[in-house]
C-alpha cells in the first residue's frame, strides 16, 4: 500500500536534573558543593533512507519520544547526554509544523538529516550556584523540557519521469511494458489511485525512474478528484511524458484533453508549465488514430510549436523504444536535481531562548482573594528550579523584587498573608519581600 501523508507527534527528551550534593571526604573540612549537572535530552532527528518508498511505517507508529538526559551525580559528575532518536523517512519527504504550517524541512537526498525536536538542556547542579556570599548553596535545577510538536509528513515521489494524462489513456500499460513494475491495469477510470514506480533500462548502461501517476480530471488544482494527492508528485519529476489517447476513446478530443491537463498543471504550480514535456500519442494501433494525430499536430503547433510529439502504441509497443531513447537523451541534458529550497536545520535560538533574553513583562489579576501573577520569564524559571530549599525560595524572591512584582502587588493592595499564585505554585505575600509556602 502506498502512503504519502502522515501526521505524527515528536518530542525531544527532557534534560536530566541537576542535584544538590556536598563533598564528604575525610580530612576535607567544609568541602563545598559537589552536585553535578544533568545530561542533555536526546534530539529527534529525521534522516533520509533511499531504501524507503512510502510513509507506511508511520501508520503504525505515530509517537516518537527521545530519551531524557541522565540525572547529575555527586562529586561534580555530569549526567550522560541521552542518545538522539533517528527516524528514517523516504526521499521526497516534506516536514510541516501542524500548528503553524511552517515547512521545517524538505528532505530529498540519501543521508540528509534535520533535527525536528531538540532535547532539553540538563539542569544545573549546586556547584554552579556557589558565590563568595553563599559558598554552600542548596540550589539546583530541573532539566529543561524537550521540544514537542505535531508534524505532518508529505511525500512527493522522486522520479526522473512522470506520466500524466486523463484516466484510461494508457499510462499504466506503458509503464508495465517498459519496466518490471506491475501496476494495476483495467478498462475503467482511476484504475491507478496511487503512484507506481518503475526503473526503465534503455541500454548502454542508461536507466531512469518512471512514475505512473494517478489520472487527472478538470478542477484537480482545486482538489477535485484525486486533486492535490496527485499533483504534488508531479513537482519532483524532471521530465513529463504527457500521454494522450489519440484514438479519441469515449468521444474525447485529444487536443482538448492535452490543453485541460496543462491548464491544471499550470494552475497548481506555474513552474510546471516550463517543465520539459514530451507528448506520447498513444493507441496509434486503433482506427482513425493517424487522422487524429495529424489534426492534433496542427492545433498544438498554433499554441506550442516546439512541443515534441511521438506516436506510440503501448499495446503493440510501436514507437515505445524510440520514446525511451529520446527521454534518456533529454534527461542527460536536464540537471540531476531540481531547484528545491531545503531547510536543513531549525535555528537553535528558536528552541533555547535564554532566561535573560525573555521579556520581563508580567500581568497581575485578582481571583477572589488571590493575586495571580502571569509572566513567561517567572513561570519558566519556576518550572526549572527545585523549589524545595530556602536558597531556591530566596532566589525566587530576588527575581520578583528585581522585576517589580513586589511593588506592583503592594499597589494592588497585597498585605501580609495575602495569597499569591504563579502557575501551580502558591505562597503568601509578606512585607519585606520575603515569600513562604
Amino acid at each position: 500500500m502506498f502512503v504519502d501523508k502522515a501526521k505524527i507527534y515528536v518530542k525531544g527528551g527532557d534534560g536530566g536534573d541537576g542535584i544538590v550534593a556536598f563533598r564528604r571526604e575525610k580530612y576535607v573540612p567544609e568541602g563545598g558543593p559537589a552536585g553535578g549537572d544533568g545530561g542533555k535530552g536526546g534530539d529527534v532527528i529525521f534522516r533520509v533512507d533511499e531504501g524507503l518508498r512510502t510513509l507506511m511505517d508511520f501508520r503504525y507508529q505515530r509517537h516518537f519520544k527521545a530519551e531524557r538526559g541522565v540525572k547529575g551525580r555527586n562529586k561534580s559528575q555530569h549526567g550522560a547526554n541521552a542518545e538522539n532518536m533517528i527516524v528514517r523517512v523516504p526521499p521526497g519527504t516534506i516536514v510541516i509544523d501542524d500548528d503553524t504550517q511552517e515547512v521545517l524541512a524538505d528532505l530529498t537526498r540519501h543521508g540528509q538529516q534535520v533535527t525536528i525536536a531538540r532535547g532539553g538542556r540538563g539542569g544545573r547542579g549546586n556547584t554552579r550556584f556557589a558565590t563568595p556570599n553563599n559558598t554552600a548553596p542548596e540550589l539546583a535545577e530541573h532539566g529543561e523540557e524537550g521540544q514537542e510538536r505535531w508534524v505532518v509528513l508529505e511525500l512527493k515521489v522522486m522520479a526522473d519521469v512522470g506520466l500524466v494524462g486523463f484516466p484510461s489513456v494508457g499510462k499504466s500499460t506503458l509503464l508495465s511494458v517498459v519496466s518490471a513494475a506491475t501496476p494495476k491495469i483495467g478498462a475503467y477510470h482511476f484504475t491507478t489511485i496511487t503512484p507506481n514506480l518503475g526503473v526503465v533500462e534503455v541500454g548502454e548502461g542508461r536507466n531512469f525512474v518512471m512514475a505512473d501517476l494517478p489520472g487527472l480530471i478538470e478542477g484537480a488544482h482545486e482538489g477535485v478528484g484525486l486533486g492535490h494527492e496527485f499533483l504534488r508528485h508531479v513537482e519532483r519529476t524532471r521530465l513529463i511524458i504527457h500521454v494522450v489517447d489519440m484514438a479519441g476513446s469515449e468521444g474525447r478530443d485529444p487536443f482538448d484533453d492535452w490543453q485541460k491537463i496543462n491548464d491544471e498543471l499550470r494552475q497548481y504550480n506555474a513552474d510546471l508549465e516550463n517543465r520539459p514535456q514530451i507528448v506520447a500519442a498513444n493507441k496509434m494501433d486503433m482506427p482513425e488514430s493517424a487522422e487524429h494525430l495529424e489534426k492534433f499536430r496542427e492545433e498544438v503547433a498554433k499554441v506550442r510549436g516546439d512541443l515534441e510529439i511521438m506516436p506510440i502504441s503501448s499495446l503493440t509497443r510501436q514507437g515505445v523504444q524510440e520514446l525511451l531513447y529520446r527521454v534518456a537523451d533529454l534527461l542527460d541534458q536536464i540537471p540531476e536535481a531540481l531547484a528545491i529550497e531545503e531547510v536543513t536545520e531549525i535555528p537553535e535560538r528558536k528552541v533555547y531562548k535564554l532566561e535573560q533574553d525573555v521579556d520581563d513583562s508580567f500581568t497581575i489579576k485578582r481571583e477572589n482573594e488571590t493575586f495571580v501573577v502571569e509572566s513567561v520569564k517567572i513561570e519558566r524559571m519556576m518550572k526549572r528550579m527545585q523549589l524545595n530549599s530556602h536558597d531556591a525560595i530566596l532566589k525566587l524572591a530576588r527575581t520578583l523584587r528585581h522585576m517589580g512584582v513586589d511593588e506592583e502587588l503592594r499597589k494592588r493592595g497585597a498585605k501580609d498573608g495575602t495569597p499569591v499564585r504563579i502557575g501551580d505554585f502558591e505562597f503568601e505575600f509578606v512585607e519585606g519581600s520575603s515569600y513562604y509556602y
